[in-house]
């Protein structure tokens, strides 16, 4: 476990240092919901139905600007090489670089999400689901992630081929994010769909890391 921190550490403290990949992901998500109102017209009955899928949409294409980093500058630097020859697992370190990019990619949505929820005009019963939903969504939008950016190190154009790969696997997330928001908005309860986001969420812990433990081994042979 101290392995497991140490590296999550880095990690923050080098997208800290840096800034512009969890900055641009988050400003991304801004604009993108933002844009939104101004294509579809300031009508608030509009707004309020299609809000829960704008924030989730925005929130699954930020996400994926910085996926194809996850793992890129340990594959340049020789880091990678270093993880694979340590003792500890490396399922354990890459569940440690996942959590250091939800930190710095999904958190940051997750806290302003209620935000541009008022901007929209959503309901504010709805804000506890929403932030239910993006708190288990986002960290399998970063495993799920992992496994994408593991996929195509080292490819040209990677941040594209993450994409293509990741986001049809998202599919089911945005499902049941979204609904989970729409039935708080109706006076339904969520339980159900929350508990299927859950569901990934506990089925992606295991299974994603394995993958992408496997995709970056692969790689870096």
């Amino acid at each position: 476990m101290k392995c497991f921190f140490v590296l999550v550490r880095r990690d923050l403290s080098l997208a800290l240092r840096q800034g512009s990949d969890a900055a641009m992901a988050l400003m991304f998500f801004v604009i993108v919901v933002t844009l939104f109102p101004l294509a579809v017209g300031p009508e608030p009955g509009v707004l309020e139905r299609i809000s829960s899928g704008i924030v989730w949409v925005a929130a699954l294409l930020a996400a994926m600007l910085s996926l194809d980093r996850m793992f890129q500058t340990d594959y340049d630097d020789g880091s990678l090489e270093l993880m694979l020859l340590t003792p500890v697992p490396l399922e354990v370190l890459v569940l440690a670089k996942c959590l250091a990019h939800w930190l710095t990619t999904g958190l940051p949505m997750l806290l302003i999400a209620p935000l541009l929820g008022v901007f929209m005009n959503m309901q504010t019963e709805a804000f506890p689901v929403l932030l239910a939903s993006m708190a288990l969504g986002t960290p399998v939008l970063s495993l799920l992630g992992g496994v994408g950016a593991a996929l195509v190190l080292g490819a040209r154009r990677a941040g594209t081929l993450v994409a293509l790969l990741v986001l049809p696997l998202t599919i089911p997330l945005l499902i049941f994010g979204v609904s989970a928001v729409e039935a708080a908005v109706t006076g339904q309860s969520a339980k159900a769909q929350l508990l299927i986001l859950g569901a990934m969420l506990m089925a992606c812990l295991p299974l994603a890391p394995w993958a992408t433990a496997a995709a970056l081994r692969q790689a870096a042979g």
